[in-house]
Parts: C-alpha cells; sequence; structure tokens
C-alpha cells in the first residue's frame, strides 16, 4: 500500500461504534477522547466523531441493485472478505442491504459484495476480490 486514506464522519455513540467497528469488524481501536475515536478500518483511518450522521439514499445504480449513498468502503482478498461475510452472517447484530454475493461474474472486474450499516446508520460496502489486480478491469 503506497498511502492510507483518512475519513471523518459522526457516529451517535462512541460505545456502540467501537463494539461494531472492533468486536464484530476485527478493526483495531487507536486514540480517543470523549467525543471521538480513531479506528484502524483494515489498514486506513476512520475518526468518528459524536454528532449526526450524513443522509443517506439508495441512489447508486450499480448492475441491478441501488445501494446507500454515500457509502465507504474496503477492497479485501477473497479470503479475507469471505471470513468476514460469514462472521457478519451468523451475527445478529448485522442486517445486511445487500446479502453477501457475487457480482458482474465472469466479466472483467468480478467481484464479492456486500453492504451493511453501522449503529449509526452509515452503510459499509466490503468488496472481496480473487486476484486485486482486476479491481480496474474494463
Amino acid at each position: 500500500m503506497s498511502s492510507i486514506f483518512h475519513l471523518a464522519y459522526h457516529v451517535r455513540d462512541l460505545d456502540a461504534a467501537r463494539r461494531f467497528y472492533c468486536d464484530l469488524l476485527g478493526c483495531q481501536e487507536g486514540r480517543s477522547t470523549d467525543t471521538w475515536v480513531d479506528i484502524d478500518f483494515f489498514g486506513h483511518q476512520l475518526s468518528l466523531h459524536l454528532g449526526e450522521p450524513f443522509a443517506v439514499s439508495n441512489t447508486g445504480k450499480v448492475g441491478h441493485h441501488m445501494v446507500p449513498m454515500p457509502h465507504l468502503g474496503v477492497i479485501l482478498p477473497m479470503p479475507q472478505w469471505q471470513a468476514l461475510a460469514d462472521r457478519l452472517s451468523a451475527s445478529a447484530q448485522v442486517q445486511f442491504v445487500l446479502a453477501p454475493q457475487i457480482r458482474f461474474a465472469g466479466e472483467p472486474g468480478e467481484q464479492a459484495t456486500m453492504f451493511f450499516c453501522d449503529p449509526s446508520g452509515n452503510p459499509i460496502e466490503v468488496k472481496g476480490f480473487a486476484d486485486l489486480q482486476q479491481v480496474y478491469a474494463r
């Protein structure tokens, strides 16, 4: 990885965010104060601040699905994606916006994907690729 992205957004409850991002997703907590917490989100820095989350609507057309916009995402190697999909599918804490599935099967850019929201309603997409060289394939 040549660079690390940083994204800051609002959550309503820092303890619920910690449980979700760290305990459920397997991320690591970094620095924090009474009003924010940094999360190592699969190698990238999320800063979760107390406040009202941004408005979201299902306006992103991808394939045959309308997906939440805006959303945060991460791309994982397929084995890591599958392990996370299995863990989240077995958890009563996650209601999928889009259940784990393969899209663009047999086409350039074939990928696994799943969408879900954190406890504050912030949408997250996790993609999986068997070959990360295919991320930008046309």
